[in-house]
């Protein structure tokens, strides 16, 4: 049986994350198609890890409890049988040899110490690496957020001289499902300019091809795929949005 997070990926939990690791390095990972979630909860992340016990989590020991209480949360995760896969990395702004041989050597984190440098670009070369080494996309290119029970994601396409709104149900950088209000029984390849898509309080404007249609009961879903000429920034926008989606829905979690 192939193991669905070989499928899908791992989720990537930042515990604590400094301003600077949110704003800058979650947002290039994030860019980079990773899944990615900030907690700022330690106690609710051991929860969540129980669920997802395939996850990676770089835990900021500079923010949120004492080092010591630090040490024992991380090899309380590694030491209970539900959580001892988890993949833990540590982020820290202080460069000191004892932390890092003793969260490298003794308690045998397999995600790496990561220094913040005042170059960032360092850091954020160093968790890439170990991103990829530990096979965080597996063979998934693309991440995808379901949005058919929300309101906020709505689309607008100019059609035959009138206009076809529907509300999309799940959506990647590469295309969206959707439904209209009315079905506008759509050719297999039409192409449908100036498309104009309301995610959240974002609206995009960009183009695709309606790849085709299934049935889910009696409600026809659509399959519309970007053509290659969507704006990098649309793309930029689309991820954030997802992120954002999945972000939501963990914080619901407990």
């Amino acid at each position: 049986m192939v193991d669905n997070v070989d499928i899908l990926g791992k989720k990537i939990f930042f515990l604590y994350p400094s301003a600077v690791v949110q704003n800058r390095i979650t947002e290039e990972f994030i860019q980079h198609e990773f899944e990615v979630y900030m907690i700022k909860d330690h106690t609710k992340l051991r929860r969540i890890l129980k669920k997802y016990p395939d996850s990676i989590v770089f835990v900021n020991i500079n923010d949120g409890i004492s080092e010591r209480e630090w040490e024992a949360w991380v090899r309380g995760i590694l030491g209970d049988e539900t959580t001892s896969r988890v993949g833990i990395g540590i982020i820290s702004s202080d460069d000191d040899e004892e932390l890092k041989n003793k969260y490298i050597n003794q308690i045998k984190i397999s995600c790496g110490y990561t220094v913040l440098k005042a170059d960032l670009s360092i850091s954020m070369k160093h968790l890439f690496e170990i991103l990829v080494t530990a096979d965080a996309k597996g063979r998934r290119k693309y991440i995808r957020a379901v949005v058919e029970n929300e309101a906020s994601a709505t689309i607008n396409i100019p059609y035959n001289g009138t206009f076809l709104n529907g509300t999309i149900k799940d959506i990647s950088v590469v295309g969206f499902s959707c439904v209209f209000a009315e079905d506008p029984d759509l050719p297999k390849n039409s192409l449908l300019h100036d498309i104009q898509m309301k995610l959240q309080s974002s609206l995009l404007k960009t183009e695709g091809i309606a790849f085709g249609s299934r049935m889910d009961g009696n409600t026809k879903i659509y399959v519309v795929l970007f053509t290659q000429r969507i704006d990098p920034e649309v793309k930029v926008r689309i991820r954030r949005y997802i992120q954002s989606n999945l972000q939501a829905k963990m914080d619901k979690e407990h």
